[in-house]
């Protein structure tokens, strides 16, 4: 640590951004990542007196704290095998420094070992401007730049999360070890990828790390060339401790009384559609109107301002302009209230960056929490709460949804009605001034209301915020994120909608996956995984079985299984004989295990019940053909009794089923989704896709062996 520091300390001090490559060598020492042998030379006489000590061939590198790159200005000369060669490779680098940058100052020639073989790949670690430090991994040389094969984690990270990224890239096999080439050394491997997690969490002023080429063999890992950049530490962002969040947080979702600030009795005025929502969604806190030019409104008395309540307020709904906000949140903050709802637009989504920092400075000044600006409001359905301006909304359920645009809000809004999923609360956060997903998480962690929680975001405030919070919750409940943004041009409308730049793409997938969320690739995905997850038993194991009523199913739902990233079961000779007993000669036993179109049902009731019974089974997966032998609605009620049945039994396991057919296998999925077995017509993929995420949460949550 003593000898890092005093190297930071040294350049910065020399007003430098760049280290040099034997300070980088000093740092990579002090963290036990392995270097080649090397020397610094200020002659060619002691260059070749290094060369012929650690070994020919050898590598010449420019030393110069003002040359950064160093092949660019002819400082790199490999492969020199006597020591002539290297005192004349001495005087060519130095004359080439000279020639490039006449003024650059030249601490000498560095004379490195050559080190080759093994496989080729690079260890770094940047500053990412939503979650901090980041290292990444992937193929190196050229092929970084080519393939783009890279995979990136939090730092610090642990020696599991290290090993993980060996395998999260799409070369994994090549570092195996294929046609005869040797396996790079796993453990040597990542524990350089962790040692360089420890220095920069260690050393914050650390921006950039580059160990590029690192030579991976079955010996170990050596860093063949290292670039460091330093520059100011970025300043930890201040978060309230858990406690603080849930103080403000439980009176903003379970309010004893709600101002409404702009309430109007004029239809199509949003300060009146939030009143009518109050009032009409049997919410029975108490609801206080507050509008300086009217006595009453909707039958409750009205009041000029939010100070003249003689009442304690929970939470303020804004249902005015937004040149009017700060002048009210003043008057808010003063009374004491928990949270305010920001539905104006008008701040930092149209460019008032100024106007929205003035409310977040006095919402902090008093301790409100501010939910906002630019927002549909938010829903609490146990408490009965509609504090929006969209549509009422009464469905109770056990999902917690939230989204950064009001379009994405009524999505959500028709499909959980449409579908009778149900939800425990729908909560816009637009711009998120204060309020963000990890404050959300914090609640919805705690809340019983809530058995799973998805979240539609075109960005991360307190990208390790969130992280911090989802790792906690996913232990419990399935967090289900749709990130806005996975292109360049959907990425720069993202930032134009809500004034915040989206990360990288490939960062955001693997630091979410990291955290343990389960990411959809699309809106009726992140819906459907919502609505079908809690209703899914977490699998005890791998094994997935497909049992299928077509063979064309059958194929595709295999398929599907192998993109969703599901194991299919080889099936032991005793459970084959075991369903073969049930299926006529023609089926097909095996996995899948095709019983043909013409079956009757107790054909379906006993390959089923099999699967469910037996321990070695830990999922379902049925496809269904409608025939006249046994219609939908015959197969949704059977598949429907056997499963309670065998769950009874205690033979609990994750169900889902394809249904292909005419009209009527509709209705049967929705019978099926009733009675605990998530179903969809016409697809053989989404119940596939729902079945792999289930299997992304319970790997998360530590579920599975």
């Amino acid at each position: 640590m003593d000898a890092v520091r005093e190297v930071l300390e040294k350049a910065r001090a020399e007003g430098r951004t760049a280290l040099t490559a034997p300070e980088g060598r000093t740092i990579c020492q002090a963290y036990g990542i392995a270097t080649p042998g090397e020397g610094l030379a200020t002659s060619p006489e002691e260059a070749a007196r290094i060369a012929a000590e650690i070994g020919f061939p050898v590598v010449l590198k420019i030393v110069s704290p003002d040359i950064l790159h160093k092949t660019d200005a002819g400082g790199v000369l490999v492969g020199l095998k006597t020591a002539e060669e290297v005192a004349a490779g001495h005087e060519t680098i130095i004359a080439n420094a000279r020639a490039h940058d006449p003024d650059a100052r030249i601490e000498g020639v560095q004379v490195q070992q050559l080190v080759g073989g093994g496989h080729e790949v690079i260890v770094g670690a940047v500053t990412d401007p939503t979650f901090g430090k980041v290292v990444a991994f992937g193929l190196g040389g050229v092929l970084v730049e080519v393939l783009k094969d890279v995979t990136f984690r939090l730092a610090p990270l642990t020696g599991e999360e290290a090993l993980g990224m060996l395998d999260d890239i799409r070369a994994a096999e090549v570092l195996r070890g294929v046609r005869g080439a040797a396996p790079a050394n796993r453990d040597a491997l990542a524990g350089l990828i962790g040692n360089v997690g420890r220095l920069v969490a260690d050393f914050p002023e650390i921006a950039e790390v580059d160990l590029n080429p690192v030579f991976a063999s079955a010996d170990g890992a050596v860093a063949a060339d290292v670039r460091v950049i330093i520059g100011e530490p970025t300043p930890e962002r201040e978060r309230p401790s858990r406690e603080e969040i849930l103080a403000k947080m439980n009176r903003i979702f379970k309010p004893r009384s709600v101002a409404v600030i702009g309430a109007s009795a004029e239809e199509g005025k949003i300060g009146n559609s939030v009143m009518r929502n109050l009032i009409n969604g049997g919410y029975q806190g108490q609801i206080f109107p507050i509008n300086p030019k009217a006595p009453e409104i909707m039958g409750l008395p009205a009041y000029r301002s939010v100070s003249d309540v003689p009442y304690d307020v929970d939470v303020a709904v804004f249902a005015i302009p937004a040149k009017f906000v700060a002048a009210a949140l003043e008057e808010v903050g003063r009374k004491g209230v928990a949270g305010a709802i920001m539905i104006p637009s008008g701040f930092a989504e149209t460019g008032n960056v100024e106007g929205q920092q003035e409310i977040v400075e006095i919402a902090r000044r008093h301790g409100v929490r501010m939910l906002g600006p630019n927002i549909y409001g938010y829903y609490y359905t146990p408490e009965n709460l509609c504090a929006t301006f969209c549509t009422p909304y009464d469905v109770k359920g056990g999902v917690a949804l939230t989204s950064q645009s009001g379009g994405i809000g009524m999505a959500i809004l028709g499909f959980s009605r449409t579908t009778k999923m149900g939800v425990s609360a729908i909560v816009g956060v637009g711009n998120k001034a204060d309020v963000d997903e990890d404050d959300l998480l914090t609640f919805f962690e705690q809340d019983d209301n809530t058995r799973a929680v998805a979240m539609h975001l075109e960005d991360l405030k307190d990208g390790r915020g969130f992280v911090e919070a989802a790792r906690r919750v996913v232990k419990e409940k399935p967090v289900i994120v749709l990130k806005a943004g996975r292109t360049a041009m959907g990425a720069r409308a993202a930032g134009s909608h809500t004034g915040a730049l989206a990360g990288d793409d490939k960062v955001y997938d693997d630091i979410l996956k990291q955290a343990g969320v389960v990411r959809a690739p699309g809106l009726n995905d992140m819906l459907e995984y919502a609505r079908a997850l809690p209703l899914l038993p977490a699998p005890k194991g791998e094994n997935v079985v497909i049992i299928t009523g077509a063979g064309g199913s059958g194929v595709l739902l295999s398929d599907a299984c192998v993109d969703a990233g599901l194991t299919l079961m080889d099936i032991p000779p005793d459970l084959d004989e075991a369903f073969r007993a049930y299926i006529p000669p023609f089926g097909a036993a095996g996995n899948p295990i095709d019983i043909t179109g013409g079956e009757p049902p107790s054909t379906y009731e006993n390959t089923v019940r099999l699967g469910l019974a037996d321990e070695r089974i830990h999922a379902l997966v049925l496809g269904y053909w409608h025939t006249i032998v046994t219609p939908p609605m015959v197969f949704a009620e059977l598949i429907s009794r056997v499963v309670a049945e065998e769950r009874a039994k205690g033979n609990t396991k994750p169900v889902v089923a394809s249904l292909a057919g005419d009209t009527e296998v509709e209705e049967a999925c929705e019978y099926l989704f009733e009675h605990g077995v998530v179903a969809y017509p016409y697809t053989t993929e989404k119940p596939v896709a729902v079945l792999g995420a289930k299997y992304r949460w319970a790997r998360a949550a530590g579920l599975l062996p």
